[in-house]
């Protein structure tokens, strides 16, 4: 690692007020029973450290040769601050969080449905529309009440915690890294593959038993609380809690599917993301800048051009990772929720609940078995609350940038 300490600074090098380049900023101090060439050795100025003051290698702090600003000016800087600038400052912040609100609570119910779709191997409705989704959702919200399509939420976001901390934790105890650089190397991308494949395993217990509280149906469902999800998951490690059949398959012949499924899908988002980041960047970069008399419009649209690109790629990213791995997702799913003694509903009419009773040995016979029984479509059951799902956080981003654009506009 490069030292960051800058060649001028020696450490032990004060200057004293004999430095004109120093003393020009400060008056004398006097003080009780001292003079001034007592107390030269201790005045000092902070050293020239890169990244502090927002200074850069090679730049040197000023030397304070400017006069003092007046009493008053801060207050009038400030004060003149155009209103759109203020704006602009939580742009970024509302934007993503409208984004981030639509990903994890209004998607929800779709992803509900989905998973209830994939699990129920004996559906004959498919769901490959996304009409026929909304009305077997209308039928279980109508018959359940609305909490039907927003079980398991909170346990979704307890998966995440634990998985954003065991990456953390796992990297800070290991030379894995967490972060790919711009001039990453093969031994680079190995090593964090193998980071994100081992918080996959930890997290696998607590992801189970978030599918089994996001398929439950909400008839015979208690209400279980939020840390229910981490003492299921312990539970299973542990070989305690909820008694299970002998058709549990163990956590053991989960791993593969899990991690398989789990790294496949964040090398695809993040290859998709950066390959349409790149194409955006290079579209706002190459198109002609007109000078247009309305800056007002430029400006708009520059802020547009700063904020929505990244909104955009990350769209597009889970949207390739979720319709491409669909079919080993299916797979997963009934694996993780096979022997559970889980009751789920309906997903021909919605109005009926059905036990989940398959015997599959692992992944390669769960992949025989639904090709056999169920065609190749039956590897894309629920494939409908997928448009539904990235439909509405299309609808979303589109609505939000109006309301960005309005605004700017008044401003």
């Amino acid at each position: 690692m490069t030292s960051r300490r800058p060649d001028s600074f020696e450490g032990l090098g004060y200057r004293g007020r004999e430095d004109p380049s120093f003393s020009g900023g400060y008056s004398g101090r006097s003080f009780n029973n001292s003079s001034g060439s007592d107390l030269q050795h201790w005045v000092t100025t902070p050293p020239d450290i890169p990244g502090s003051r927002n200074l850069h290698f090679d730049d040197r702090t000023p030397q304070f040769e400017t006069a003092p600003a007046p009493p008053g000016a801060a207050d009038e800087a400030q004060s003149a601050t155009p209103p759109s600038e203020q704006l602009n400052r939580f742009a970024g912040f509302g934007i993503g969080l409208a984004s981030l609100f639509t990903e994890n609570v209004l998607a929800h119910p779709c992803i509900v449905f989905r998973r209830q779709c994939q699990v129920n191997y004996h559906a004959r409705c498919y769901h490959l529309s996304p009409l026929t989704s909304i009305s077997v959702m209308y039928n279980v919200t109508k018959t359940q009440g609305p909490k039907a399509l927003w079980k398991g939420m909170g346990s979704t976001f307890v998966v995440q915690g634990v998985t954003l901390g065991t990456e953390g934790i796992i990297s800070e105890c290991t030379p894995l890294p967490r972060e790919l650089s711009h001039k990453w190397n093969p031994k680079q991308v190995v090593g964090h593959l193998v980071l994100k494949g081992l918080t996959y395993v930890v997290a696998m217990p607590f992801y189970s038993a978030s599918l089994i509280e996001t398929v439950q149906s909400e008839i015979i469902r208690d209400n279980p609380g939020i840390l229910d999800c981490v003492k299921e998951g312990i539970g299973r490690v542990m070989g305690m809690g909820v008694p299970h059949s002998k058709r549990l398959l163990p956590l053991l012949n989960l791993v593969f599917p899990t991690v398989l499924h789990g790294v496949l899908h964040y090398v695809i988002s993040s290859s998709v993301q950066r390959l349409v980041l790149y194409l955006l960047q290079r579209r706002n970069n190459g198109s002609p800048k007109h000078s247009s008399p309305d800056s007002q419009t430029n400006a708009v649209q520059s802020m547009l051009d700063a904020y929505f690109p990244e909104l955009m790629a990350s769209f597009a990213a889970s949207l390739c990772a979720d319709v491409l791995l669909f079919p080993l997702e299916t797979v997963l799913h009934r694996l993780h929720i096979q022997g559970t003694r889980t009751i789920i509903d309906n997903t021909d009419l919605g109005f009926e609940v059905l036990p989940i009773n398959t015997q599959y040995e692992g992944m390669r016979d769960c992949i025989n078995s639904i090709r056999r029984e169920e065609g190749t479509m039956g590897f894309y059951k629920g494939f409908g609350s997928i448009v539904v799902q990235y439909s509405l956080h299309a609808a979303v981003l589109q609505i939000t940038k109006m309301i960005y654009s309005t605004l700017l506009r008044n401003t």
